[in-house]
């Protein structure tokens, strides 16, 4: 077998029958033989910590940590394993999972299960973001602004009930009340604008690809930047996005990027959890994860 041991970091407050989904998982993988250690989260933090616990024990590739949760847990189950030998396999079961979608990883437990642990493991690269407090890795994207703002107002008792909803109500009432203040953005030239998303994944709130040319296996970012700060402006571009007609609209700017520091006063997500707020220096890291991607024939 492929791998000696398996440590599933599990949410069991992820959504979906998720403690019943982890549960489930635990059992396919013992039935295949192979020894399971379950750890499960009770509040923020706690992937990290077990995943940097694992790390600091069995850093070989033989150990496998498969993330159960939604793009909260695996950003920090990520952010814990960066720079091991140890691979991390993901099984969605979150508010929205956009890896999941990102890397096609289904939502039956037992296909999920098997791509973990048959999959192609492969290294990719991250994102950093830092700023004057704290440094972190993305997978996804770390957004600054109009989406920033959103995840920041987002009531969390609302996120435990109404999950994906809430950032959708969050996000409706940030709008109507939004001022922007002007964000400058520094990279091979000095760029301004009110909003920008930079993407390490082309998936972003779903199936939605804000960024169509980001790639976890190219060590490049994307970003799409809003030069608007009307209410209309960005309206249009929300549902420019939904229709994947964004790229040929006004008032954006969209580029590849390796490396950018963005100023002004803005908040900040990554990953769909709030980070902090500007300024911030965003770049590429190279070769940080090992990560396991599904074979074409098990999807």
């Amino acid at each position: 077998m492929k791998y000696e041991k398996i440590f599933l970091i599990g949410n069991p407050i992820a959504g979906g029958g998720a403690l019943k989904k982890i549960k489930k998982a635990e059992d396919i993988i013992r039935s295949k033989g192979i020894p399971v250690e379950v750890l499960l989260t009770q509040k923020q933090g706690d992937a990290e910590s077990f995943a940097r616990h694992i790390k600091s024990s069995f850093d070989s590739e033989s150990i496998l940590v498969i993330a159960a949760g939604g793009d909260g847990t695996y950003n920090e189950v990520l952010n814990g394993l960066a720079f091991s030998q140890i691979p991390m396999a993901i099984l969605p079961m979150g508010t929205t999972s956009v890896l999941a979608k990102e890397l096609k990883i289904p939502k039956n437990i037992q296909k999920a299960v098997e791509i973990a642990i048959l999959g192609s493991v492969n290294k990719i690269h991250l994102g950093s973001i830092e700023n004057n407090q704290k440094q972190r890795f993305f997978i996804l994207m770390a957004g600054v602004g109009f989406d920033g703002k959103a995840v920041f107002e987002v009531n969390l008792r609302a996120k435990k009930s109404l999950k994906k909803i809430a950032y959708i109500i969050s996000g409706i009432k940030v709008l109507l009340k939004y001022k922007p203040n002007e964000l400058i953005i520094n990279c091979s030239e000095q760029k301004k604008a009110y909003s920008i998303v930079v993407c390490k994944a082309s998936c972003y709130g779903g199936n939605f690809k804000i960024a169509p040319d980001a790639n976890l296996r190219v060590p490049s970012l994307y970003a799409f930047m809003s030069k608007t700060k009307s209410r209309l402006g960005i309206t249009l571009q929300i549902l420019g996005i939904i229709l994947g007609l964004h790229l040929k609209m006004k008032n954006i700017d969209y580029f590849e990027v390796e490396r950018l520091k963005i100023s002004g006063d803005a908040h900040i997500q990554i990953d769909g959890d709030y980070f902090g707020k500007t300024p911030v220096e965003i770049k590429v890291i190279e070769n940080a994860l090992k990560l396991v991607f599904p074979f074409q024939t098990l999807v």
